[in-house]
């Protein structure tokens, strides 16, 4: 809450309010008081100022009105509340419900588990105890009868002797607390095996109730009965819609009838069919689950009996695993059986909260008002508009999405539980939206419509009609979870910041995710890097300080550095060129042609030599 309401402020009211109907004879939870201060707040016709402090008289009236509508028994409203406190309270999940029962489980084998452990007995009568502990902590641990059960304590000893003689009790003392926790899970799940297998051989297992069958009788009556429950509620939910219907269309015809408790009647059946289809919806998961464990079962237990098939002894490590996993599934059943008592127990626990229904209107006078009028169920509501959809067209600034455009279409999330966005705020009924005329993307969230003039309404402006939808849900606090509204109403909002806000919108604050990151170290470091707590370190360091007094530090130039300089050069970096110096060229020369006349003499004493030359010149070659 906002404003001047505080926390301290808000547990006095409830706790007076709670006070104040147990003195008349109402013991309510403080979930139940506190839910209706919040509604009773947020209606405003009640006038609660909270942009102001809240004065004694103020606080007076608010707990005079819970207490008035806490303890008015003919209040449809105030049964829908219950309901939906209760179910809030008391419904969880598989998984849920799964984890709490181990945990409860645990708890009661704790002190089983705190003796065996933390005994190192070396007495033979000591070990004697403990192993009789053991087979009580399997016995338990099973579920398969009673420790008060003579037969079943022998067959578990037996079995138990069979895996785990009386002679392995000094190795098992031995062990750490840990393994010791580790191997009674595992003996607990070999006994429960070996009991198994020989029930299934007829040979013991008479206290082992037969849970299979048990369980195919049960969920098909389960199913039965939730079926007629939710039929019966969806038609005196579509019985009041049509006469709701009616009386808009023809006031004066029911001027006697009270619209608003006629509507509250509505949302209490509503309300009781959305728990009852969770818990249906339960009940065929677990129906599902049986039939895949009957499977599994018979094939885990063919298994076993082929491999034992006419064998005298066979290794451990081959039988034993399939021992455990017969225990395992057995387990599951027992899950099973579980979530189907707890199923059941809820249905029948939720049947108290619309026995307001008969009192409001009985069954000859509804059928009286309803002389003349159709009364159509919701699947036929969605029939006579599968044929009409949205023209995309007509909006500019809308997306619509349909089946065949939508990836995963069936999973996206509905608003308002899937009932119709246009006629909650506008007509205060609660019609089924059909998907197939589209479905509106509004701000990342969905909405559905009853019919094609329904969505083009809501589209023109689709905040105004939330809004009126969420004011709708302030008049009538059991929509806020039938119409799963709960971020819309975790604060309430000032009265003059409604007055203020344009065209009656009020809109939480805006809200995002951001982050900061800061310096490690904001202030300057004030570390002292020489400072040393070693003694014998400062120590050291005194005498290499003494040491350097002695010593000189000297320097000198040569000539071969002292003219030394640093020096740089900037050069152009080599260029990709290419030349080409050298061709290819041929010539033709003349070959020579010399002749000698004379050589060998003659008739003269002397000889004369005569030099022909008879090479061509080179122009004309």
């Amino acid at each position: 809450m906002s404003g001047e309401l505080t926390q301290s402020v808000i547990k006095r009211i409830i706790r007076q309010v709670g006070l104040e109907c147990a003195a008349h004879g109402q013991s309510l939870s403080e979930t139940l008081v506190a839910f209706m201060v919040k509604a009773v707040v947020l209606d405003r016709g009640n006038d609660f100022n909270m942009d102001l402090i809240l004065t004694e008289n103020d606080m007076q009236d608010l707990i005079q009105l819970c207490v008035t509508r806490l303890l008015d028994t003919r209040n449809p409203s105030l049964s829908t509340i219950k309901m939906q406190v209760y179910f809030d309270m008391n419904y969880a999940n598989r998984d849920e419900l799964l984890s709490e029962q181990e945990r409860v489980l645990e708890g009661k084998l704790a002190p089983v588990v705190r003796d065996i452990t933390a005994r190192g007995p070396h007495v033979q009568e000591e070990m004697e105890n403990t192993y009789q502990e053991i087979v009580t902590y399997a016995l338990l641990r099973s579920g398969l009868g009673s420790p008060t059960d003579i037969e079943a304590v022998r067959e578990v000893t037996a079995a138990l002797q069979s895996v785990f003689p009386k002679t392995e009790m000094i190795t098992f003392i031995s062990l750490s607390k840990k393994d010791k926790e580790q191997q009674l899970k595992d003996l607990a799940m070999l006994v429960s095996g070996i009991r198994l297998y020989n029930k299934q051989c007829q040979k013991g297992g008479s206290s082992i109730d037969d849970l299979p069958d048990i369980l195919h009788e049960a969920i098909p009556s389960a199913t039965r009965t939730l079926d007629e429950r939710l039929n019966s509620c969806q038609l005196l939910a579509h019985r009041y819609t049509a006469l709701l219907e009616s009386m808009q269309e023809e006031p004066r015809r029911y001027s006697q009838l009270s619209a608003f408790k006629l509507k509250e009647a509505l949302f209490n059946v509503r309300q009781y069919e959305a728990f009852l289809c969770i818990l249906q919806s339960n009940a065929i998961t677990s129906a599902q689950e049986v039939e895949s464990l009957d499977v599994q079962f018979e094939a885990a237990m063919m298994v076993l009996k082929n491999t034992l098939q006419d064998k005298t002894s066979i290794e451990s490590k081959e039988v034993f695993p399939l021992f455990m996993e017969l225990s395992k599934l057995w387990t599951s059943y027992q899950d099973e059986m579980l979530l189907l008592n707890f199923v059941t127990n809820m249905a029948d626990n939720l049947q108290q909260f619309l026995e307001i229904q008969s009192q409001l209107i009985p069954e000859e006078m509804l059928t009286c008002l309803l002389k003349g009028v159709t009364v159509k169920s919701d699947e036929e509501r969605i029939k006579e508009t599968m044929g009409t959809r949205v023209n995309v067209s007509d909006f500019k600034n809308q997306e619509w999405l349909f089946p065949e455009t939508t990836d995963n279409f069936d999973q996206l999330l509905i608003q308002y539980h899937g009932f119709c966005a246009h006629s909650i705020g506008v007509k205060g009924i609660t019609l089924p939206g059909n998907p197939a005329i589209g479905i509106l993307r509004h701000k990342e969230k969905y909405y559905v419509f009853s019919s094609k003039e329904a969505a083009y309404l809501f589209a023109q402006d689709p905040d105004k009609f939330i809004q009126l939808n969420v004011e709708k849900a302030k008049k009538f606090a059991e929509l806020i979870l039938l119409l799963e509204l709960r971020h819309q109403f975790e604060y309430l909002v000032p009265h003059a910041q409604a007055r203020n806000a344009k065209k009656g919108s009020m809109k939480p604050p805006p809200k995002c995710d951001s982050g900061t990151q800061t310096d490690t170290h904001i202030l300057p470091p004030t570390i002292v890097r020489s400072y040393e707590w070693n003694e014998w370190e400062l120590r050291r360091k005194a005498i290499k300080l003494a040491n350097l007094r002695l010593k000189l530090t000297h320097g000198m130039q040569t000539d071969l550095s002292h003219m030394r300089r640093d020096n740089f050069t900037q050069v152009y970096l080599p260029k990709d060129v290419g030349t080409q110096t050298k061709r290819d060229n041929s010539s033709n020369v003349p070959k020579p042609q010399i002749f000698l006349k004379g050589l060998r003499g003659g008739s003269s004493p002397t000889t004369h030599m005569v030099t022909v030359d008879l090479t061509r010149p080179v122009d004309e070659t």
